[in-house]
């Protein structure tokens, strides 16, 4: 039972934050942007090569964060804003235009070979009766960072208090004085930030290719959608539930239903069985099981 609960909560870590980023930038832009799971992958290529250009790898994580948020910004004022102007679907789409070409940059850039960071090697960690490794734990310790510091941002800073009002509603936070394009921007590059610290997890738990972000893109989707597209801790509760639904498809003994000792789905199943739960919660909760709380965020 610890192992499978030590699973779950490696799995959340998986999707957590790329899908907070997704819900963040939906509360003020209104549109999924499905670039979301690049910006995970370029923040895992770039620590990589600032570790390779020597720096330490807490640094390198850092400075690729930052270069991420910074290039979501630019993407986003350059291609986003005026797509917009065109409609939510649009932008949406363009968005996706925009994953295929940085797919094709890391394909050329990085090639189809999957990678690693230089990392030292320690042995596994026995947590009651869990086995874990300490990059596993590391991901996790980054992921609860990230979370508790962008709540306290959402709700203990000017800031925060300015992107829920903005969400909320834009003409009225721009007629009290806020400068609504501003703090969306900064919203933009918080999602970057989030995005390419969500991909350097996953690449610390394992390797870092190209798919890396196509492989996420499906489960980040369901958990943002269904913790309620805008709710950014929403999108944490909803990335435990995929997490604990994908775990349970691959770690339950269907075996005595079948007349056999044994019988386990394989991992290929997870992914579509965590979408029919996901449809089953939309259709009773068609905006998301925490769709109260979007209109906070």
């Amino acid at each position: 039972m610890v192992q499978f609960l030590s699973d779950v909560l490696i799995r959340t870590v998986d999707l957590a934050l790329i899908a907070v980023g997704l819900s963040c930038v939906y509360s003020l832009i209104r549109f999924p942007n499905i670039a979301l799971v690049q910006y995970a992958v370029a923040g895992s290529f770039l620590a990589l090569l600032l570790q390779g250009a020597g720096l330490p790898l807490p640094v390198a994580g850092l400075l690729a964060c930052l270069l991420v948020g910074g290039l979501a910004v630019l993407l986003n004022v350059t291609v986003f804003e005026r797509l917009l102007a065109s409609g939510s679907a649009i932008a949406m789409v363009g968005s996706l235009a925009v994953t295929m070409i940085l797919s094709a940059v890391f394909l050329v850039v990085f090639g189809p070979d999957s990678r690693r960071f230089d990392l030292d090697s320690h042995p596994v960690i026995r947590v009651l009766d869990a086995r874990l490794t300490v990059h596993q734990l590391t991901a996790v310790g980054l992921t609860a960072g990230a979370v508790i510091v962008l709540t306290l941002l959402l709700f203990r800073t000017t800031l925060g208090r300015s992107m829920r009002a903005t969400a909320t509603n834009r003409v009225l936070a721009a007629a009290t004085g806020i400068d609504a394009r501003l703090i969306t921007n900064s919203v933009v590059f918080l999602s970057g930030v989030l995005a390419a610290l969500g991909g350097i997890g996953l690449a610390l738990k394992g390797e870092m290719n190209i798919q890396l972000g196509m492989d996420v893109l499906l489960p980040v989707f369901a958990a943002a959608i269904l913790g309620g597209l805008g709710n950014a801790l929403g999108a944490v509760a909803g990335a435990v539930i995929i997490a604990t639904a994908e775990t349970l498809v691959t770690n339950v003994n269907l075996g005595p239903l079948v007349g056999e000792p044994l019988l386990f789905l394989p991992a290929s199943y997870a992914t579509a069985m965590s979408f029919l739960i996901l449809v089953a919660a939309l259709l009773v909760r068609p905006h998301g099981l925490f769709v109260s709380e979007v209109k906070r965020v």
